[in-house]
């Protein structure tokens, strides 16, 4: 199978690449002109440069390629419009780039469970739920859900909505990771918050599967573990790993959300993204962001095999020999 990977070079990507090749299969990897590439370094994929914001460059990049996985994508911006042209019309971008091939036809999204939005402290989130996204990022990938679906008469598309995940090169939990390492656990009152959660390598298993599996196109499907934790637990489990003795900060939510809004306007002034933003915040405040895997596993036969605490200790050891703890 000849692919194409957009989003190479970031974390999920750097496992995909990796996954793809040892498979056997040959591995084109788009990655912006100006990106840090070193996470491809060794893995023996061919880097293209493109952006997913430029059709041109996307359809000199599709020549003779069959799959796309399409990761690429923004988490963090000051504006809306930001994440609609990256996440959404980037990803109309390349269905358009796909049909204007002869070989391009399948695709897989990197979704997200944010898409979704907050889920109840009570049930999961099913894949056949409404779309309730309350943040920008999250309304972008639910776009870019409906653009990808809406070329489905034409391409092979299926869609793997992970929720937070876990892993070495993870810098969305790093934060969390550091403060434990400074002998600090967070926790916020009127708790417990549950979370979904997997292993990086997980959502990657699913990705391949759903490339190679006729049972996965036109679906979309939540690629999480079985275990249900809540922030609280994995810091505990962080602290841990690093045999670290912790001291609990016990925030209000509104607290949070404060000292969100104030890093908001630090990370403006300062041109440094703080960890702490208003995003973060009203993800953490939640009443859960929870979700099922039980579509994957009937239609598809995949459950999560990764365990958590082992993704947490991983994660450490990584995290401390290339010095980011």
């Amino acid at each position: 199978m000849r692919t194409l990977v957009t989003g190479s070079n970031g974390f999920l990507g750097h496992f995909l690449v990796k996954k793809l090749v040892e498979e056997g299969h040959r591995v084109d990897c788009l990655v912006r002109p100006d990106a840090d590439t070193s996470a491809l370094a060794g893995l023996g994929a061919r880097r293209i440069i493109g952006d997913v914001t430029s059709p041109a460059s996307l359809r000199e990049a599709l020549e003779g390629v069959e799959t796309v996985f399409h990761l690429a994508g923004i988490r963090r911006a000051t504006h809306r419009d930001a994440f609609m042209e990256v996440n959404a019309q980037g990803t109309r971008n390349v269905c358009e780039a796909m049909l204007a091939t002869t070989s391009a036809r399948r695709l897989v999204l990197a979704g997200s469970l944010a898409a979704m939005g907050p889920s109840t402290p009570e049930r999961p989130h099913a894949e056949e739920d409404p779309m309730r996204p309350t943040e920008w990022y999250g309304e972008s990938k639910a776009e870019a859900e409906r653009i990808a679906f809406g070329y489905g008469e034409r391409l092979q598309v299926s869609v793997v909505r992970p929720p937070r995940i876990l892993g070495p090169r993870d810098r969305e939990n790093l934060a969390f990771f550091r403060l434990v390492s400074n002998g600090w656990m967070l926790e916020l009152e009127d708790g417990p918050r549950p979370l979904s959660m997997v292993d990086v390598r997980d959502v990657v298993d699913l990705m391949v599967l759903c490339a190679t599996r006729d049972a996965a196109v036109g679906e979309a499907f939540f690629a999480t573990s079985s275990r249900v934790i809540t922030l609280e637990e994995l810091q505990e489990i962080c602290a841990a790993a690093l045999r670290r003795d912790v001291r609990r900060v016990s925030l209000k939510p509104r607290t949070l959300r404060a000292l969100a809004r104030v890093a908001d306007v630090a990370s403006r002034v300062s041109g440094r993204k703080l960890p702490l933003n208003r995003k973060l915040a009203r993800q953490l405040v939640a009443p859960a962001w929870t979700c099922s895997g039980k579509k994957a596993e009937v239609t598809l036969g995949f459950v999560a095999r990764r365990d958590l605490e082992a993704s947490v200790r991983e994660s450490v050891s990584w995290y401390r020999d290339h010095a980011w703890l």
